[in-house]
């Protein structure tokens, strides 16, 4: 039996225009499967005329929806059922004039602004290249297009001399008949969450995924938000340690804080405008994480992030406008340069993770955290084991023996497995023994 409707599963009773619907919702969304002969619970009901149905559901797909479909008899507890397997469309389909997404397991009619926007995103037209109404030079940021011409000097020969702020947005392909583009209001508009309410990184204090001890919204353009957003991070969230050059002194952010920036302004321009969703900076006492809505493109995979690879950019005026300023490189050596930073800082390598059409990258603190230890393979003793040094300075065979209910020689083996490992030393002789964590 089918389980409970989700976001590509539906049940109808009957086959009717409400199938018709929920068929086009699917084809907008991720595809799915339409069952024709089940109760909202999944269980079978009768369903009458199935040979002529199966003949004629296709052909009422293609003629009134203009798309191909499967269909096919199923067969359960004596019962017929039809299935209808459905593709995503390359192109917007549309159901009596009306368009429609599947959102969990409900069908959700598209107007007004998500609608435009869906046709854009499915057209294949860059958010940010769209012309944004009612939008005007007055908006303009002065400070912030002042301290752009600043910093673009070096890769536009000229810009700081120019005072026409109609001129330099042209140059810069961020207005379209006289109206901003998307990208203009967001990189140097002085409110761009008028338009774009969600486009604001959020940052959070989290002890645990669950147990949140402080948050902040950092609104304004692109350029502030980045600025700000470290800021924040320096001064409230993260900690710093001091070390002296011969007279001169150093404060070490826990986390380089010249991979921040990179992440920050990877998550700010690579992500998808058309969610709903804010970049988000989560804080644990043992990682920090920077997430953001919008996968990487087909043609690149995380592992090529570790690696020269090809830039592309999900929004390349955001993308142009940020390398014109020496923010970024376009070359695609961003993540390389939060990899080097890391490795330079003597910190573990940071993880890249590409899941369910969000983009994250997690630093740790240390590189005998949790999640580092299981990819080296360790079982659940010996991580506990490394914990209990991290939290107590050193650990003895005893100790090891209590704290996992093993025999002596067992906790000697897995003593001696992680010294072997290059996790931990082995200090004094004889009962005097004892283990710490390694430096390397």
């Amino acid at each position: 039996m089918p389980g409970e409707e989700t976001h590509n599963i539906e049940y109808k009773q009957k086959w009717n225009d409400d199938c018709l619907k929920a068929i086009s919702a699917m084809a907008n969304t991720n595809g799915g499967r339409l069952f024709v002969g089940l109760d909202d619970q999944g269980n079978p009901v009768e369903l009458k005329n199935t040979k002529k149905l199966l003949e004629d559901i296709p052909n009422t797909i293609r003629n009134r929806l203009n798309i191909l479909s499967t269909v096919e008899l199923d067969k359960r507890a004596g019962h017929k059922i039809i299935c209808i397997t459905i593709s995503p469309s390359s192109i917007p389909v549309s159901f009596n004039g009306k368009y429609y997404l599947r959102s969990g397991s409900t069908v959700q009619e598209l107007r007004g602004k998500e609608l435009a926007d869906f046709l854009l995103r499915i057209s294949g037209i860059p958010w940010d290249s769209c012309a944004e109404e009612h939008s005007t030079l007055k908006e303009l940021d002065v400070t912030t297009v002042d301290e752009f011409k600043r910093l673009a000097a070096d890769r536009i020969p000229g810009i700081v001399n120019e005072t026409d702020s109609s001129m330099l947005l042209d140059k810069l392909n961020l207005a379209k008949n006289k109206e901003l583009k998307r990208a203009a209001v967001l990189l140097f508009g002085s409110d761009p969450q008028r338009y774009y309410s969600h486009a604001v990184v959020k940052i959070g204090k989290f002890l645990t995924d669950t147990d949140i001890q402080t948050t902040d919204i950092v609104e304004g353009n692109l350029f502030q938000q980045v600025k700000n957003s470290l800021e924040i991070l320096r001064t409230k969230y993260l900690q710093s340690h001091i070390s002296f050059e011969g007279i001169h002194r150093r404060d070490i952010l826990e986390y380089p804080y010249e991979a921040l920036r990179e992440a920050i302004i990877n998550a700010l321009i690579h992500r998808d405008y058309h969610g709903f969703s804010q970049v988000q900076i989560r804080v644990y006492p043992d990682r920090m994480i920077i997430m953001n809505e919008g996968s990487l493109p087909p043609e690149i995979t995380v592992e090529d992030l570790k690696r020269n690879h090809l830039s592309k950019p999900r929004n390349k005026l955001l993308a142009d406008v940020f390398y014109f300023s020496g923010f970024i490189e376009a070359w695609g050596r961003g993540t390389l340069k939060i990899f080097e930073r890391c490795r330079d800082q003597g910190l573990p390598e940071p993880e890249f993770q590409n899941d369910h059409g969000v983009m994250s990258v997690v630093f740790y603190k240390d590189q005998w955290n949790e999640e580092q230890l299981k990819k080296l393979g360790l079982n659940e003793r010996r991580i506990k084991a490394i914990l209990y040094v991290k939290k107590n300075g050193k650990i003895t065979n005893r100790e090891y023996r209590e704290i996992n209910n093993i025999s002596d020689e067992g906790a000697r083996i897995d003593l001696n497995t992680l010294v072997e490992m290059d996790i931990l030393i082995q200090k004094g002789k004889g009962r005097a023994v004892q283990y710490v964590l390694s430096e390397n």
